[in-house]
């Protein structure tokens, strides 16, 4: 049998050769061995520089410029300054400017899509979606921003974003021009993780066209009292774990704050009196999109007893035939790049941690019902593979183990049976609130009873959900959110002040109320 053609990376993409059209898109923004923060309207070469690996391969990638908490204390005072100006702007010249930033971020969306594949390993397909939804995105919103604007203002200061490292684009720097336009400053802590260089090269496209931004790097515990805690701040948004959203919670409490704090849940897909096995054999594989490193993964199947072994049949060969590999490998030069549903986890830690919390699942109970296995003909010769996880599929984890209560951020399923109803929504709640959830089941009458009883904010009928673009709006039930809701009409409003005594729609200590 002949071998198979061994893989290398696919001409120009190499981290080199992102590196140096980054250096060469923004060069006020980079230097030739680091990245620059951004505060006080400038490029600043303060920091301590700490070295990173890439998820891809292990190759050393630019890593971040770690502020102290007195330099981050400047940084937003400053922006406050930046903030007063901005919001004196009338409306059309904020649309407009961002509106060219836009331009901007379309010109370099390739590079800004390469940057992601090589610092948080997203696949092509994946890294470009990103780049594209956070794009058309906001250029819905600045179509939209005038009616959402009506009896509303700008904050008294500026918006602080601590976000999570898996969506750098469509979650992170939409939110901040968004924010942006509705006449915020903006202020974006990098997350620690992944995503230093393309929110850099991101944030250098937007403040050429003088938009109020400001892009830092620290430790959160270094940086909590100035992005959190500062007086200056108007508004901070979180996305992120439960146990930082907690503290970053406690922090705003005394303060009254505005915040919109999104965290993880485990999020749930229940199979209860269904026989459409075709369709949900064909959803599987989605989702894993990414490794399931997503906010609204879906990581725990909870299904009937009785549907067990029909269910099995469906999963099992939708599973297998699931892709991860290395994400910029191929075997010829002018062959398009692999098509996978993902690559590595964002890093070997995680990837090592994972594995640990799967092999102790099994060591008290859970029973393997699929482990899969890495390709060596979809990565390089030789290469660093210690942070890619195949996929693995577990049957009744323990309780005890955190696979069970928590979301695991890789991709690991989880399989809980069930004999009654009520067993079936206690397993869907288990986390205390979740993002998004599905209930697959024939009769429409069971879901419209059924779903209400689950608590997460969207619930889908045989299908995933999402956070949704343009008009859709998402938040969290439970511990899963805290602070304002957003998307839609609902971004505008988180991020500016209406009449006296408004009550937004979120869930606040005081209160939850629904949009």
């Amino acid at each position: 049998m002949a071998q198979p053609t061994p893989l290398a990376l696919k001409p120009g993409t190499a981290w080199a050769d992102a590196w140096r059209r980054a250096l060469a898109a923004a060069p006020e923004a980079f230097r030739e061995d680091r990245v620059l923060n951004l505060w006080a309207g400038d490029w600043q070469s303060d920091g301590h520089a700490l070295p990173a690996t890439s998820p891809v391969d292990g190759g050393p990638i630019a890593g971040p410029p770690r502020l102290d908490a007195g330099t981050a204390a400047k940084a937003v005072r400053a922006s406050l300054d930046q903030h007063r100006a901005w919001r004196q702007v009338p409306p059309v010249e904020r649309r407009a400017r961002v509106t060219a930033a836009l331009d901007a971020l379309t010109e370099h969306r390739d590079l800004l899509a390469l940057l992601l594949v090589w610092e948080i390993g997203k696949p092509w397909r994946l890294a470009c979606a990103d780049v594209d939804r956070a794009i058309e995105g906001v250029r819905w919103y600045v179509d939209h921003i005038d009616a959402m604007l009506e009896g509303r203002r700008p904050l008294d200061g500026p918006v602080s974003n601590i976000a999570s490292w898996n969506y750098p684009l469509s979650v992170l720097v939409h939110a901040m021009l968004v924010q942006a336009l509705a006449g915020n400053a903006v202020i974006a802590k990098t997350p620690t993780d992944g995503g230093l260089a393309c929110l850099t090269l991101a944030c250098a496209l937007i403040h050429r066209e003088n938009v109020p931004v400001t892009l830092v790097s620290g430790s959160g515990g270094e940086l909590s009292e100035a992005l959190v805690r500062s007086p200056e701040i108007g508004c901070v948004s979180f996305v992120g774990g439960r146990d930082t959203g907690a503290r970053i919670a406690t922090s705003l409490t005394d303060l009254g704050k505005r915040h919109i704090l999104e965290q993880e849940g485990l999020n749930t897909w229940g199979v209860w009196e269904h026989t459409d096995w075709t369709a949900l054999g064909a959803a599987i594989p989605k989702l894993f999109d990414y490794g399931k490193q997503r906010c609204t993964a879906y990581p725990r199947f909870v299904v009937q007893r009785t549907a067990f072994a029909a269910f099995l049949a469906a999963y099992l060969p939708a599973v297998s035939a699931v892709r991860t590999g290395h994400p910029l490998a191929v075997a010829h030069p002018g062959d398009p790049l692999p098509e996978l549903d993902f690559g590595p986890l964002i890093n070997a830690a995680k990837a090592a941690e994972l594995t640990a919390h799967a092999a102790e699942a099994v060591d008290r109970g859970a029973v393997p019902l699929f482990r899969g296995t890495l390709d060596p003909a979809r990565f390089l010769p030789g290469q660093d593979t210690s942070a890619y996880v195949a996929p693995l599929a577990l049957l009744s984890p323990p309780a005890s183990s955190p696979l069970y209560h928590a979301e695991p951020f890789g991709p690991v399923d989880t399989i809980v049976l069930v004999d009654t109803e009520a067993e079936l929504l206690a397993a869907m709640n288990a986390s205390n609130g979740a993002l998004v959830a599905t209930l697959s089941t024939d009769d429409p009458a069971t879901f419209d009873r059924l779903a209400p009883q689950i608590r997460a904010f969207k619930t889908g009928h045989g299908r995933p959900r999402s956070r949704g673009d343009r008009e859709e709006l998402f938040g969290g039930f439970g511990a899963s959110w805290r602070g304002a809701f957003v998307g839609g009409e609902l971004l505008v409003r988180a991020v500016t002040l209406g009449p006296a005594g408004e009550r937004l729609p979120g869930n606040f200590p005081e209160y939850q109320l629904m949009p």
